[in-house]
């Protein structure tokens, strides 16, 4: 497929090494074809009301002394159940007419991390990585074991039409009707919601949760879940959030070479976001990436015309963006 790439763009919040107390979070709605005048009427403003209300979650636990982990669980739990992102309410559907759930989470204080895929009745997936990342023993779960799990643990429970919505349900049948050819949504608005985090104490965080491509095929795992593709934290290192083309975030390691490049490198967060976009680019494929470094720089890096993105640190004013050029 002819794709047109847009040069890497990265955002930096906080430049200056952080001192002992500081925080930062950083947190993305997906990136993809996100361009100015393809909006209804009030949905641009919806989304970026619904990313500001989960940033505040956030920017709460982190300035009342709360931990990276709690703080970025927050922000996609919110993010989760705002029907705008592909994540929760609003994934995208299955080629079979059904939500398949992947999220994940890792703790860069400890390198304790879980996932799960597949996941088709848990209200909230992210709740579910956070509760087998605390309880082990396995790492990653997937389908019915992972739903199984989060019965068994106590977490809310729904009907598998609960994460549906009108909208996803006629994108659906808009790929559907172009064919085979199209029945892979690479080329639509990606929605994946994700966050990082360094807490008060230094402690770095990261979480995704997704909802996939629309039309995939039943049982189809895209990075978002895999540890070292599209979520990592390692504090001295970085914690890193992903939204793209999942199969090539998975095979470039997407976030695991940023936190690379740092540690072993010695890049900058920005040369090394910059470099792994690049990347990205050169086998393919598109989105973007949030990253908070060991010092609570915060960049955003992508290849494509926007990704929903906002950012708030101890010494920086929240701000929320939609376009790679904001």
């Amino acid at each position: 497929m002819a794709r047109t790439l847009v040069a890497a763009v990265a955002a930096l919040v906080a430049l200056m090494p952080a001192r002992a107390g500081e925080w930062a979070l950083a947190l993305h709605g997906g990136a993809g074809v996100i361009e100015r005048g393809r909006f209804a009427p009030g949905e641009e403003e919806a989304i970026r009301q619904a990313l500001g209300r989960a940033l505040e979650r956030g920017r709460a636990i982190l300035a009342s002394g709360g931990t990276a982990v709690d703080a970025v669980e927050a922000v996609v739990v919110a993010l989760e159940a705002a029907p705008q992102f592909n994540a929760g309410v609003g994934a995208a559907l299955t080629s079979a007419g059904t939500t398949e759930l992947d999220a994940a989470i890792m703790d860069g204080a400890t390198r304790r991390a879980a996932a799960v895929t597949g996941v088709m009745t848990t209200e909230s997936p992210v709740r579910l990585a956070r509760k087998l990342m605390e309880t082990g023993p396995h790492v990653f779960l997937a389908g019915a074991a992972a739903d199984a799990f989060a019965r068994a643990h106590g977490l809310p429970q729904v009907e598998n039409g609960h994460f549906i919505t009108p909208a996803r349900r006629r994108m659906l049948e808009e790929i559907q009707k172009g064919g085979a050819s199209a029945a892979f949504d690479l080329t639509l608005r990606f929605g994946t919601v994700g966050a990082v985090a360094r807490d008060q104490a230094g402690n770095l965080a990261a979480a995704t949760s997704t909802g996939g491509l629309t039309g995939k095929a039943p049982g189809r795992i895209g990075d978002s879940p895999i540890i070292g593709a599209g979520t990592v934290a390692e504090n001295g290192a970085c914690a890193v959030s992903a939204t793209g083309s999942g199969e090539i975030f998975i095979r470039a390691r997407a976030a695991g070479q940023i936190c690379d490049r740092i540690r072993f490198g010695g890049q900058s967060a920005e040369a090394a976001a910059n470099a792994v976009i690049a990347d990205i680019g050169s086998l393919g494929g598109d989105g973007g990436v949030i990253v908070v470094d060991a010092n609570g720089e915060v960049v955003f890096a992508m290849n494509a015309p926007g990704m929903y993105r906002a950012a708030v640190t101890s010494r920086s004013a929240p701000v929320v963006h939609i376009y790679a050029d904001e």
